[in-house]
């Protein structure tokens, strides 16, 4: 005896009910037209607008896509410094010396030191992300201004100041090494 089955209906096209919590995951990332919240009036903050996961598309006019891609470029590139500045605080914490040996001056050095990267790395990413999406949040309203402000001039000259201490820091130690060897 044979059974005849109807057409199979796709779970993801079929409509959900409730709140939305059983949704399909393809739900999490659909598209998000920054057009349609915009003539909505919901473009307050619309980096944060549901669903998360879905990409926010803008309408091509003028330079938009040259802007956001290069709003992206930048966030990239702070992620890029943040991952480096982590790997050396790792590195300093870990093995912190000159030589084949640590002398104490460089035992007693590399946690903090190693502790103020991390601190700044965190903070370089924290940046970023400010950045971000303040930028994607102007875009959004097309009141978009290339530029930073005080926090990140702030964060970087602290970075690059660290940067520099920290060479100039290992080049003394060198040299108050090389003068205790003779």
């Amino acid at each position: 005896m044979a059974t005849t089955l109807g057409p199979v209906a796709d779970e993801e096209e079929m409509p959900t009910l409730g709140c939305g919590c059983c949704a399909p995951l393809s739900s999490l990332t659909r598209p998000v037209m920054v057009s349609e919240l915009r003539q909505r009036g919901d473009v307050d903050n619309v980096f944060w607008f549901p669903p998360l996961l879905g990409p926010l598309l803008f309408d091509n006019e003028q330079s938009d896509c040259r802007d956001i891609c290069a709003n992206e470029r930048t966030f990239l590139s702070y992620l890029r410094l943040s991952i480096y500045m982590a790997i050396v605080s790792v590195a300093i914490v870990l093995s912190f010396h000159l030589r084949k040996t640590a002398s104490d001056i460089e035992l007693r050095m590399a946690i903090p030191l190693g502790a103020i990267f991390w601190v700044l790395s965190v903070s370089c990413l924290g940046v970023g992300i400010a950045n971000y999406t303040k930028t994607v949040n102007k875009f959004s309203r097309r009141a978009a201004i290339v530029q930073s402000g005080w926090k990140t001039q702030v964060v970087m000259a602290a970075i690059a100041l660290c940067i520099v201490g920290s060479c100039v820091t290992l080049l003394v130690i060198n040299k108050l090494n090389e003068g205790a060897d003779e």
